[in-house]
């Protein structure tokens, strides 16, 4: 008997010196999942060094995570991320104990095309992507969307844009409406660029109703589609919200149902109804306008509301006082305030009056008429015909365009 204690002493030292010459650590195992039986974990369990065999032959050898996973390490070595974008990502990842998780979704995203660029813009975005489950989420959504008509390059760019999104099967349902609404996924790539997002709120609660009052203030599905590339946001909000915004633009003269009112939807969609109020005010007072006129001018033209204070003040002080336009004129051709002063206004205004006082010109040709026409238009009516009478005037007007004003211009 004492033979037999000292050789199992003799063997329990030999082991204990192997794995401390080997500087394997000796880690508690970690807790197993919920089982429902509360049974605690057999002995056999506990995590061993790969190279030993398991306990008892009897049972299956139990698989655990290597607990020495450096995940920050792996986030810059395997997705590209930056040192910095790694240690601000391994937090979201802590809890992984190995690469397996990561791995396959990392091959998953590769056999979408995703360029390494794109890998490390989704990651460090989302990290949490790397935990997604392939074959539960993953793939089933893949094959949803595959069924949609999208091709693999599409997928590649829907996940680079939703990003967390992707990971949830409902996106396909999400696609499918968006995809009827806009009429393609090129269509539809513009307002997930600009932020569109498929999953930010409910299809049935939100987006549709939107979309059906929208559609009853005269907007079909082609205008709400140009409306949502400039602002998303407008199928998200609640419905009173977008209510709310239709009555402002009623509210400046732009009632529903009219040519402009996706036009005037989208210029005071981010103003509330006091900033409208102050820019309708310093319209009136820039441009002499009476109440009238301005409702007028803005029936138009409702995008002077996002123009500058300075931009509208040079351009009044030009159309007034220089080119002697009366206030009501302007009101009901507001579409000139839409173009350069610098580059349209001013040169063609110098070319005109110099053809009028040379006497090439009748003084009573229409001023809006010689701005709303295109560069090719301008040129073969009003300098082309000119070319032997007046020939430096191509070259005027090419100086007037830049800046410029020729000596010929400077009218006293």
């Amino acid at each position: 008997m004492n033979q037999i204690r000292d050789q199992t002493r003799h063997q329990t030292h030999a082991t204990h010196s192997t794995i401390g010459h080997r500087a394997f650590p000796i880690h508690s195992p970690p807790a197993p999942p919920c089982s429902g039986s509360g049974a605690a974990s057999s002995p056999s369990s506990s995590r061993l060094p790969p190279h030993l065999p398991p306990p008892s032959s009897a049972a299956a050898p139990a698989i655990f995570p290597n607990p020495s996973f450096d995940v920050e390490g792996y986030l810059v070595s395997s997705c590209g991320l930056t040192r910095a974008q790694a240690l601000k990502a391994s937090a979201k990842l802590s809890h992984l104990k190995s690469p397996s998780k990561p791995d396959a979704v990392l091959a998953f995203l590769a056999g979408l095309g995703l360029s390494g660029d794109d890998v490390a813009a989704l990651v460090a975005k989302d990290p949490l992507f790397l935990c997604a489950k392939v074959e539960k989420t993953l793939a089933p959504v893949v094959a949803g969307l595959t069924g949609l008509g999208l091709s693999r390059s599409d997928i590649a760019h829907l996940v680079s844009l939703s990003r967390d999104k992707f990971r949830c099967r409902s996106i396909v349902s999400y696609l499918q409406y968006y995809l009827h609404l806009f009429g393609s996924f090129e269509n539809l790539l513009p307002a997930l660029r600009h932020g569109l997002c498929l999953r930010s709120a409910g299809l049935e609660t939100v987006v549709k109703p939107n979309v059906a009052y929208l559609q009853e203030c005269g907007l079909g599905n082609c205008d709400i589609a140009k409306l949502c590339i400039v602002q998303p946001w407008l199928l998200t909000s609640n419905l009173e919200y977008v209510r709310a915004v239709a009555a402002r633009a009623e509210g400046i003269g732009v009632p529903c149902g009219s040519a402009m009112f996706r036009r005037a939807l989208l210029t005071i969609a981010r103003l509330s109804k006091e900033k409208i109020d102050a820019k309708v005010e310093h319209l009136k007072k820039t441009f002499r306008w009476s109440d009238a006129e301005v409702r007028i001018a803005l029936s138009k033209s409702p995008g002077m509301l996002s123009f500058s204070s300075d931009r509208l003040q040079r351009i009044s002080e030009f159309l007034i006082s220089k080119a002697g336009l009366e206030p009501a004129y302007i009101a009901h051709r507001p579409a000139m305030l839409n173009y350069s002063l610098e580059g349209r206004i001013k040169p063609r205004h110098y070319v005109v009056k110099y053809l009028k006082e040379n006497g090439f010109l009748d003084h009573d040709r229409d001023y809006y008429s010689t701005l709303c026409i295109s560069e090719k238009v301008f040129m073969e009516r009003f300098i082309c015909p000119h070319k032997e009478a007046a020939p430096h005037l191509a070259e005027d007007y090419a100086d007037a365009c830049r800046g410029e004003v020729p000596f010929s211009f400077r009218f006293t």
